[in-house]
């Protein structure tokens, strides 16, 4: 059963930030491990375009703001996204019976998008 779905658009342009307002951003929004994956690819700021979108459609998905870093995208082994609870926020996944959270990110060189299934 479907409890939750989020859906976000993020214009890759916004995300091509100077070194300086790239760590002050970092520090607001994204994990180290986001940074450090999105860092390590040729067209970074589509990444980070890409992962706030994730932030954001799992905030809707849940149906209210959880801090941006407390959300975080990882990826399997195989390289596929999935969404990470962090700073006690994985309690939600109890309280809202959740047994799956569901990711895809998509990207060009000009807008990302994400979709999160909330499965219960």
């Amino acid at each position: 059963m479907i409890v939750g779905i989020g859906i976000d658009l993020a214009e890759v342009e916004r995300y091509r930030f100077d070194e300086t307002e790239r760590a002050r951003f970092a520090r607001k929004v994204y994990t180290e491990e986001e940074m450090g994956y999105a860092m390590r690819k040729r067209h970074w700021p589509e990444r980070l375009a890409g992962f706030f979108a994730a932030k954001e459609a799992t905030r809707k998905a849940f149906g209210h703001a959880i801090p941006w870093n407390a959300v975080g995208v990882s990826h399997e082994r195989s390289g596929k996204p999935i969404i990470r609870l962090y700073r006690g926020y994985e309690r939600l996944l109890a309280e809202r019976a959740v047994r799956a959270i569901h990711l895809t990110i998509t990207h060009t060189a000009t807008t990302a998008a994400a979709v999160v299934i909330l499965e219960g």
